[in-house]
């Protein structure tokens, strides 16, 4: 029997009376705490009287709107998550709800795993979030972390994993595709450390020409080479005592992986043209976006580097696997540029969030910020369409090589299928409100294709 002390507690609102006891049933045969609430009044007297872990919203309430009551809700309990029950399943009436703020939305009538799923997924990310609320305030408030945006578990895990390795001084390697925050996470951690109030230095190993590589970490001594006119600091010592970042460490020449190696091992070293070693106290975050296994089987890394820098890895997830995060981003990004460029875009129209979500985003975070750039740039309307959103994807070298049709139409066909899957979690009926096709076709396309929607339902 479940401990009601502990269950989870849900605000149900609905003015139909039968569908409000029906959900307050199935919640509470999960072991969930349901408030049933028939209008507005009552369901804010709650919130305002009691606390909750989520709420279920309907779209269309007698004496208002779903959104708005959700609006009111969240001026109460910031972070509440908040699942929208709409009869529509519209592009329009979902998108809208998720941009204004709700964690997802079903479509009546609805499906009895999904509900549970859904509510499931709401709870647990209120329990991330109160946790991350506390990891914030752990790293502290000299470093921005609202940078960081995650609400995919993700992002949280990486947050986690940051707030129990800060106050060591153990190397730290982190693993991601290009664009997805490397240095913001490396920053983190300095400033959630001991050495915040000393230097944080980064190094792009692949931007400094191989001849100058030694010269630039160690320094030089006047007279070492030609051009050496002064005695210059390197940025090793630049990072005494802080914290020195080496970013795409795995582009560093090999000669200099061996003199990195006694670096670290030794903590000391020689600038370029002295005989006298140099004691050198930092901490070392290293960032690759490539496999360095792969690289050290193939020669091009060293094995015993790759082990003396391998202490505590941190794994970042490209964004196409941290989807949920999308719509957080993209509102944080046009604030950022709302202000940057004095300009007043109210958000997205449904249509450009939908092809936002629906993007593979090949250079992750960095490549949504551009597009959000430009079109925070480029609109004339107060709102992005989503004519301003991956315009130039169309012009790519790729697209200049025609291929035959019904090759085209295929892949265009299971790489639409497949994200459309992602984006709803295997879940055919809203796939297919999305998609504007009834659900026959579509499970017809998903079948001509060979994808399975269960597969995507594991995944989550």
């Amino acid at each position: 029997m479940t401990d009601t002390k502990n269950a989870p507690r849900v605000l149900v609102v609905d003015d139909d009376s039968n569908l409000l006891e029906l959900l307050s049933m199935r919640l509470s045969t999960a072991g969930y705490e349901p408030a049933a609430c028939a209008d507005e009044e009552t369901a804010l007297a709650q919130v305002q009287n009691s606390i909750f872990d989520l709420a279920i919203v309907d779209l269309q309430l007698e004496e208002t709107d779903g959104i708005t009551l959700m609006q009111k809700i969240h001026a109460e309990c910031p972070g509440l998550p908040v699942i929208i029950l709409t009869a529509h399943g519209s592009i329009e009436s979902a998108v809208d709800a998720m941009m204004k703020g709700a964690f997802n939305y079903l479509t009546k009538p609805f499906d009895p795993k999904e509900l549970l799923l859904q509510v499931e997924r709401a709870a647990e990310n209120r329990a991330l979030t109160s946790e991350l609320k506390r990891l914030k305030e752990f790293i502290g408030q000299q470093f921005e972390i609202s940078n960081i945006i995650a609400r995919s578990a993700g992002m949280h895990h990486v947050l986690e994993k940051i707030s129990a390795i800060a106050k060591t001084d153990s190397t730290v390697y982190i693993q991601g595709e290009s664009g997805t925050g490397k240095e913001l996470v490396a920053k983190a951690i300095h400033m959630a450390g001991s050495r915040r109030d000393r230097p944080f230095v980064a190094v792009n190993c692949a931007a400094i020409p191989e001849g100058l590589i030694e010269s630039e970490m160690f320094g030089h001594e006047k007279g070492a080479f030609t051009g050496a006119v002064k005695n210059t600091k390197g940025l090793f010592m630049q990072a005494h005592e802080g914290t020195i970042f080496l970013d795409e460490i795995g582009d560093m020449p090999m000669l200099m992986q061996a003199k990195l190696l006694r670096v670290l091992q030794e903590r000391k070293f020689y600038p370029v043209g002295s005989e006298i070693a140099q004691d050198v106290d930092v901490r070392v975050i290293v960032a690759t976006n490539k496999n360095l296994e792969d690289e050290v089987k193939k020669g091009t890394f060293r094995e015993d580097l790759y082990y003396r820098i391998h202490v505590i890895p941190v794994y970042l997830p490209a964004l196409r696997e941290r989807k949920e995060d999308i719509p957080l981003l993209t509102r944080h990004f046009i604030d950022r540029y709302n202000s940057r460029m004095n300009r007043k875009v109210s958000g997205l129209a449904p249509e450009a969030l939908h092809k936002l979500m629906m993007h593979d985003w090949p250079g992750n975070v960095r490549e949504l910020e551009n597009t959000i750039e430009y079109a925070v740039a480029m609109t004339q309307e107060g709102f992005i369409d989503e004519k301003l959103i991956l315009s130039t994807k169309d012009f790519s070298a790729d697209a200049l090589q025609p291929q035959p049709l019904k090759q085209a139409r295929d892949e265009f066909e299971s790489g639409y299928l497949t994200r459309l899957m992602q984006f709803t979690s295997g879940n055919v009926s809203r796939a297919a409100d999305l998609a504007g096709r009834y659900r026959a076709d579509l499970y017809g396309l998903l079948k001509k294709h060979g994808i399975t929607p269960e597969d995507f339902k594991k995944s989550v």
